[in-house]
């Protein structure tokens, strides 16, 4: 660098760190939010938390449920119905994220309650600087822009509907290292005659001379369950807004206690005239420890009978 470059850069750096801009809207490591609970600011923006009328494009949060386990129930055929009971277990929005500071429409659900003793400083900040409870589980739910919701809104039951269909996303049942018949559903080698020590091998692996080695991703034991899985068009069957639990048809991934994520189906979207947008707003003179839970019509036409 030229000794003229260096002036330069001598000259120019001090002026770079003489103005001190001043941010508009931050916060102090403090508990007590900046605005009240109805609304929130946001890079200008303000948020509020009241109803308002969903388009086909647009695209809500989602929940954080725990699975409870699994039982039945009959419908009015006399037909068992397997059914997945999940719990939202205190839903609230803990960050909201707009295009403006962090690129993205985004809303932050956090779920349960955890001592501040068995979180990281960084998570304590972090629920301390967006004066919100303290969160054991977090999920951001990409949003569109009318859907956002203020800082500690609850998400409850309600913002499902019994009927419409729901994506479940979470951890599968850890099983271990396992064989392929086990992991892949392979049918092994013959039981009786032509088989020695090997009935429940995968057979061959590989290829002749050329190319001369087995291709990547190929069907092998190994380590199975762990991973996360989407099972999709999960149908809604019964809510309670009493407890805050749902019971949706079929299984969900994950053992009993573990966390799952739902949201609006993708393939099989819902009526938008029937979901609450962007979410169910408690009336204040509503009184919840009275409401009847919710089940889905099937309508008056017989399962069996219909056309699938």
């Amino acid at each position: 660098m030229s000794a003229a470059s260096r002036g330069l850069l001598s000259r120019i750096r001090p002026l770079s760190f003489s103005y001190r801009i001043e941010a508009p809207h931050l916060r102090s490591f403090s508990s007590l939010p900046i605005v009240g609970d109805s609304e929130i600011i946001a890079s200008g923006r303000v948020i509020e938390a009241k109803p308002g009328v969903m388009t086909p494009s647009s695209r809500r949060a989602g929940a954080v449920a725990v699975k409870c386990g699994m039982t039945a129930l009959w419908d009015k055929w006399g037909a068992r119905v397997p059914l997945t009971v999940l719990w939202l277990d205190d839903n609230i929005v803990s960050q909201v994220k707009t295009v403006d500071k962090e690129g993205i429409f985004a809303l932050q659900i956090g779920a349960g309650q955890k001592k501040e003793k068995h979180l990281t400083k960084p998570e304590v900040g972090h629920f301390r600087a967006q004066g919100v409870p303290l969160k054991r589980k977090l999920k951001e739910f990409p949003v569109t822009e009318d859907a956002l919701l203020p800082i500690g809104t609850t998400i409850t039951v309600r913002h499902f509907v019994p009927g419409q269909y729901v994506d479940v996303t979470g951890i599968t049942r850890g099983k271990g290292f396992q064989g392929g018949m086990k992991r892949w559903g392979f049918s092994g080698m013959p039981a009786s005659h032509g088989a020695s020590l090997s009935h429940r091998s995968i057979g061959s692996t590989g290829q002749r001379d050329a190319p001369g080695k087995v291709f990547k991703g190929k069907k092998m034991p190994g380590r199975m369950g762990g991973k996360q899985c989407t099972v999709k068009n999960v149908w809604v069957y019964k809510i309670d807004p009493v407890r805050n639990m749902m019971w949706v048809k079929g299984q969900v991934p994950g053992a009993e206690g573990n966390f799952v994520f739902i949201k609006d189906a993708v393939y099989k979207k819902p009526d938008v005239s029937l979901l609450p947008f962007p979410t169910y707003i408690t009336p204040a003179d509503e009184d919840t420890s009275q409401l009847e839970p919710l089940v889905a019509d099937l309508g008056e036409v017989d399962p069996f009978m219909a056309a699938d």
